[in-house]
């Protein structure tokens, strides 16, 4: 008979809900395996400790908030303002996302590591923007400025 595992996914999965409930201090490899009804054991057949979940947590959050939304804007075509609405209501209709990405930010303040890489993700996001506005708008300064708004909305 085969064992069943709780895939890696489920790990991080939840790793990211207690992310945003509570920060980086709720993650904590007991508090999720009850979550997940198993035992902590099982967490060790995917990750080698803590950091590698939290590791993978950001890796699961830049793919989903950055590269997928990007993939999923650019696979539906249109012009550049067709992108920008569909960038637009993707990011507004984010629900759960937005909590996780609050978190990060929130995370990042206290964290060199994570705040270097939420600026990385930070500047992917406004150099997509920033080709999209320059798509239809001449002047750098007000794509810039579109950019800026746009970001903090």
């Amino acid at each position: 008979m085969a064992v069943v595992r709780t895939p890696r996914s489920s790990w991080i999965d939840e790793g990211l809900r207690a992310l945003a409930a509570g920060g980086p201090d709720a993650v904590r490899i007991e508090p999720l395996a009850r979550a997940l009804g198993v035992t902590k054991g099982g967490f060790y057949w995917h990750f080698d400790d803590r950091r590698a979940l939290l590791d993978a947590m950001l890796d699961t959050w830049e793919r989903v908030l950055l590269d997928e939304v990007i993939e999923r804007v650019e696979a539906e075509g249109g012009d550049a303002r067709t992108r920008l609405h569909r960038l637009f209501v993707l990011a507004s209709s984010s629900g759960d996302l937005l909590g996780i990405d609050l978190a990060v930010r929130d995370w990042a303040r206290r964290d060199p590591t994570v705040a270097d890489r939420l600026r990385r993700v930070d500047n992917r996001r406004m150099e997509y923007m920033r080709s999209l506005f320059g798509a239809f708008c001449p002047d750098q300064d007000e794509v810039e400025a579109r950019c800026t708004l746009a970001f903090s909305l």
